[in-house]
């Protein structure tokens, strides 16, 4: 059996199960969620391979329950009841950790189903961060450096190459000590399956052609505002755009099983009065996908800077998302009419903080400049000053610099 690695989420769910009588952990398939449950269930129920379990959920639901907590449900929305069968049995105990519900895929909107506000905590998952997976030191921890404090990094042991690789093979747990070719593989497994079997799974007919298309053309677009329309184009091909109503629905299907994460446009009260954009920028949820739909690999990847950049951006936002979680923490991006730009704005209860990512370390003082001229640009009568100003770049030391920019190896990155 395969050793499980800590994860960020393992306090969040302790503290969650402390407060809430029903924890909701939500993330993509493979992404660790039974795992991180099981190790804090004293029950367990399989929904999706335990066809005793499913059947209970009508017939006998009491026997369920009548079990020691907290019972884990796991993929619950193969028996969407099983929600309401959960708020209720809350209700009537009024207690705290009674069930935990894992879940990849989110179901369709339901009259039926009541809301679980006050009974339900929420928890998202992701895959790994390169801290959890063993390939950063967490040296330069988020948390302090919106306590203000400076922490320094000595260079980091990954190096550029085993960097890249990480893009390639990505954060799930399966993957965590995978060849690279192996983890392609897999990654191209993952993919047909999702195309083949889950969207279908949703709902209405899709084309798994279609779907495999329109994965490659949101590689194509990772860390970039992309219109639909210009989707629409990408996914159609040679047969002209795919109508906007189906690439609605097929977003709406990859957003339900937790598989795209985009940034959305971060609105704050500037000096000037430039016009801010307002599209969202788009991301996977793990940096993978985006090199598995396009069947690349990281010799590609390093014979590309430009597209290797995005990809890199998009490991870098997920290390970010995952870190900022405990901060209760919500990550946008930021675009004027200008072309000026700021690849993630981290809002914190009581504070925000901007961040640059930038593949080069040479490109570190150009990002710095651009981050000050930002946060002078925001109204800190509104806003307050920014807590934390930082460029993520892929190698080298981390430490505070005299213009206050901290720098952050990726490798070095932790909660």
């Amino acid at each position: 059996m395969p050793r499980y690695l800590p994860r960020i989420a393992d306090s969040e769910l302790a503290r969650r199960l402390a407060t809430a009588g029903a924890v909701l952990i939500e993330g993509p398939k493979a992404c660790g969620k039974t795992a991180t449950a099981t190790c804090a269930a004293n029950t367990i129920f399989r929904i999706d391979s335990d066809p005793a379990a499913r059947a209970a959920v009508s017939l006998a639901p009491q026997r369920l329950f009548d079990n020691p907590t907290p019972i884990l449900f796991d993929e619950w929305q193969v028996e969407p009841a099983l929600w309401n069968r959960v708020r209720r049995h809350v209700d009537d105990l009024q207690e705290r950790g009674l069930c935990i519900l894992t879940g990849s895929a989110t179901p369709a909107d339901d009259a039926t189903r009541h809301s679980g506000a006050g009974r339900f905590a929420v928890i998202r998952m992701r895959p790994m961060s390169l801290f959890e997976s063993g390939h950063a030191s967490g040296a330069v921890s988020l948390s302090a450096l919106f306590d203000g404090d400076a922490p320094t990094a000595a260079e980091d042991q990954l190096g550029f190459e085993g960097l890249v690789e990480r893009i390639v093979v990505g954060g799930w747990p399966e993957l965590v000590d995978a060849a690279e070719d192996d983890a392609r593989d897999w990654l191209d497994d993952y993919l047909t399956q999702i195309a083949e079997v889950d969207v279908p799974a949703l709902g209405s007919r899709r084309n798994p052609r279609n779907i495999r298309r329109l994965f490659a053309a949101l590689a194509r677009s990772v860390g970039q505002p992309a219109k639909a329309s210009e989707i629409a184009t990408d996914v159609g091909g040679a047969d002209g755009p795919i109508a906007k109503e189906t690439l609605t629905a097929y977003l709406e299907a990859l957003e339900r099983l937790h598989l795209i994460e985009d940034a959305q446009a971060w609105r704050p009260h500037m000096r000037s009065r430039t016009r801010l954009r307002t599209a969202a920028v788009r991301y996977f949820v793990d940096p993978s996908l985006g090199p598995a739909a396009l069947n690349i690999g990281s010799t590609e990847l390093m014979a590309d800077p430009n597209a290797l950049g995005f990809h890199f951006e998009a490991l870098a936002m997920r290390d970010l998302r995952i870190y900022a979680q405990p901060l209760r923490g919500v990550v946008d991006s930021w675009r004027d009419a200008n072309g000026n730009e700021v690849d993630a704005v981290l809002s914190v209860r009581n504070g925000w903080g901007a961040f640059e990512i930038k593949l080069n370390p040479r490109d570190v003082d150009a990002a710095a400049a651009s981050l000050l001229r930002f946060a002078a640009g925001v109204d800190h009568n509104r806003h307050g000053a920014p807590a934390v100003l930082a460029v993520i770049t892929s190698t080298g030391y981390g430490g505070r610099r005299a213009d206050g920019i901290h720098v952050i190896p990726i490798a070095t990155f932790g909660p």
